[in-house]
Parts: C-alpha cells; structure tokens; sequence
C-alpha cells in the first residue's frame, strides 16, 4: 500500500470530518509512512508537517508508565510495593486504603481512585505535590485492587512516586528516563518549549462554527496522566521503540487485570490497553484534551503501528482517529475491526436503565425518546464554574443500544463516542447501581427533580 493511499485516505477522511488538521503515521513492513492535512489553527493557519507538535493527552501515560519501569528495572520502584514507600506524604480520606495501594495497582487502574479532580496547582516544581496534597479530598469509588476504573489521579500520583524517586522534577526525569535515550527529540512537556516550535492548537464547535479552543493544554499537575506535547514523527519512533520486544517493552504489553464490556480493551498491561480485533493482538492508548485527539496503536506480532492525530473536538476528532485506525487495520494487515449489532429497542428495559450517572468529574445521562435510548456526556456545572481554564464542550445526546449476551453490555451508536462499549453494574439484589463507559465508572445517583 503506498503513502499516496493513506494521504487520499487522510485527506477525504479530515474533510469528511472538518477538522483543520491532522497528523497520521503507518508503520509497516518495516517502512514508515506519514500523511499530513490541513493547518494547524484557523486564527493563525500554518500547514501540518510531520514535526508539527500535538497535545496527546493521555497517550502520555504510556510514558509515564514507560518512565516507572526503568525505575524498576533500576531497582528502585518495585510494582507491588505501597505507593506510600515513595510518596509518603500521601493523604486519602480512607487511610486503609492510603496503605494499600501499590504502584500496579496505579499503573492498572485498579486503587480505586475516582477520574480526576479539576484543581489547578500552578506551573511551578511543587504542582505535583500540590496535585497529591489535594487527593485528601479524593473520592475513592471502590476498594483498593478491585475493578479496574480509568484515573488520571492514578497517574499524577506515579508522576509523585517519579519525582520523589530520582529528586528531578517529573518533566525532568522523563526526559532523562525516556524521551533522551528513546531519541525524542520533538516531544516536550511546556508552553515555553513548544512555542519555539509549530505546534497544533485545539478546535471546539460553538454555535455550528469551529472556534480555536483558549486553553491550549492541562495544569501542570496533570502532565503525567495527560501532559506531553509530541508529533507524528516522534510517536512513531516511539512505537518502534516498544515494537522491537526488548524486556521492558513485552513486560508492559502483559495483561494485569481482564477488562469487561469495554471498548478500551479485553485487558490492562502497564500503561497500555491490550485488545483482541479479529483475532489480532492489538496495544493501544488514546488520548484527549481541549480540542485535540491523539491515538496510537500497535500490533507487536505484526510489527505495525499507526498513529493518528487531530485537532478538532468535541467529537469529530475522535470519530477522524477511529476512522484511521480501522482503515489501516483493514488496508495494510486485512485485520477488520466491526461494531457488534445491539439488541432492538425495548421500552421495558429502557426504563429501568434511564436515569442519571457520575463521577467526580462527569455526568452521564441515559434517556429514551420512546424509541431508542440515548447516553449524554455532561461536565458538572459546578466543575465548569471552579475551573480557572475552558473546559471542553459536552457531547450531545447520542444513541445507546444494549448487546447480545448478558443484557448489561451497550454500545454507544452515534455521535463522537459512536462504538464506545460500556456495562451496567449490579448489586446483589440486582438493582442497577453503575455504569461504566470508555473504562470509567459512573455510580447511579437520584435524577434531578424538573
């Protein structure tokens, strides 16, 4: 398959979606290949290049992870040792819980932490600290080592266990542990670096126009879980660097703890998502921030990687990523990703699924118009009016349908999630008290009155 394929692909995929630019990379057959499109905002346009930078979110976690098993290839980071030998400062309203967890069970999501806090602890060296200082507030949404819940908290904190390890700042220490010895030369963590640089800024929709997004990156508190600044170029030698099977890379590629009903895998490695599609062996990791999008998956039996870029949110970015990702399965390895069929719409269950979910952070809200159901994504009001930066816009309504099997697995059938899979938790009575979706869980709480 040559380039030209993937640029046409590239092309119409990111006009399809009107976003204003897009970055992707192929690695296959041992030859790399890049298509870029579009511009890197539409207030001050410059075209996308291959060293142009993108916001990865938290793809950034597969560094941050990446970063803690040097350490512990060093001996100095043990996987089932309490966090608490590293961070000893650490404050939890559960002091039980403080104790019990271990650095896997952050690095696999399983300590039982909520997603993540909007708290803004400044640009200095001490914004992890004061990221960990603010976790004695935290809500804690299960028992330390239980079902594993998606949390950028987890990873601010291994950020903390970093920092205090090697007495660098985390930014620091990442780059002497990783993107140095990896050959990084275009990834960065700050403004003050970026700028020096052509980098991509994010795009929200607001009133059916496409408007360049204020807030360029997260707090500095959640570098670890989100924060890394990198381009097409670089993510693919950085998935040649965990294509090549060294010890540390297969290590992290093993599965920790199975995941069920999810779209965001069949299992967790150490810092990595491991899939199944069509009987392939897949590792992945996605990212988000405000108004950009960032992918990056591998197939280590295949050694085949694709990397997907883009700068245009709520949704579209997303549904772009996805897009690419499917297509370079299918095109260059004949792998075909496809959603399974929901069940039909039926009222009777409609009702006793509808009603309203969250997290510290979000909202999710299932309805039913009478003939199909719906899922709404909200950030809560009162996260919206305490956060100093834009926050990105909510998802409108989308279509939910349940799955073949069980009955508590759904599939998300539209909109910027469309394919997201998630699963309704029960208690021993079997009322519904949960639901998960893209690997967070959302506890079930009264639906306001009017």
């Amino acid at each position: 398959m040559s380039r030209d394929a993937l640029a046409e692909f590239v092309e119409a995929t990111a006009k399809k979606f009107d976003i204003p630019g897009v970055a992707v990379g192929v690695r296959v057959d041992g030859r790399e290949l890049i298509a870029c499109h579009g511009v890197t905002s539409l207030d001050n346009p410059l075209p996308v290049g291959g060293d142009t930078l993108f916001v990865l979110g938290s793809v950034t976690k597969t560094y941050t992870a990446t970063a803690i098993m040097r350490l512990v290839e060093a001996g100095r980071v043990e996987l089932e040792a309490p966090v608490r030998r590293y961070v000893p400062e650490l404050r939890l309203p559960d002091e039980d819980a403080a104790a019990q967890i271990t650095i896997l069970n952050l690095l696999n999501h399983t300590a039982g932490l909520d997603t993540r806090m909007v708290f803004d602890s400044g640009d200095g060296d001490d914004a992890l600290a004061g990221e960990v200082a603010k976790m004695a507030e935290v809500t804690l949404i299960g028992p330390v080592g239980g079902r594993a819940s998606y949390s950028q908290l987890g990873y601010n904190l291994l950020g903390r266990v970093i920092e205090n390890v090697t007495g660098e700042t985390y930014e620091a220490a990442v780059t002497s542990l990783v993107l140095d010895q990896v050959g990084l030369t275009n990834s960065v963590f700050t403004p003050g670096q970026a700028i020096t640089r052509r980098f991509a800024v994010g795009h929200n929709r607001s009133e059916g126009a496409l408007k360049v997004a204020r807030t360029w990156k997260d707090t500095r508190g959640n570098n670890p879980g989100g924060g890394l600044v990198s381009s097409v170029s670089d993510q693919l030698r950085w998935a040649r660097f965990h294509l090549d099977g060294g010890d540390l890379a297969r290590r992290m590629q093993e599965p920790t703890v199975e995941l069920h009903g999810s779209t965001l895998g069949d299992a967790i490695g150490l810092g990595w998502f491991l899939r199944d599609v069509d009987g392939v062996r897949t590792v992945g990791h996605g990212g988000s921030t405000n108004g950009q999008f960032a992918n990056l998956l591998l197939v280590p039996g295949r050694e085949f990687a694709v990397v997907a870029l883009s700068n245009a949110g709520p949704d579209s970015g997303l549904e772009f990523n996805q897009d690419v990702l499917r297509w370079a399965l299918e095109h260059y390895l004949g792998v075909i990703e496809g959603d399974p069929e929901p069940l039909p719409y039926d009222p009777q269950r409609a009702q006793e699924i509808i009603g309203h979910y969250e997290n510290e952070f979000m909202t999710l809200i299932i309805d039913t118009n009478g003939e199909a159901m719906t899922v709404e994504c909200r950030i809560k009001p009162e996260i919206r009016m305490a956060s100093e930066r834009e926050l990105p816009p909510d998802l409108p309504p989308a279509g939910l349908g349940l799955l073949p099997g069980s009955g508590d697995a759904y599939i998300v059938t539209g909109g910027g999630l469309v394919g997201q899979r998630g699963f309704l938790t029960r208690d021993t009575d079997g009322a519904i008290t949960g639901a998960d979706l893209a690997g967070r869980l959302f506890n079930r709480v009264p639906t306001p009155a009017g």
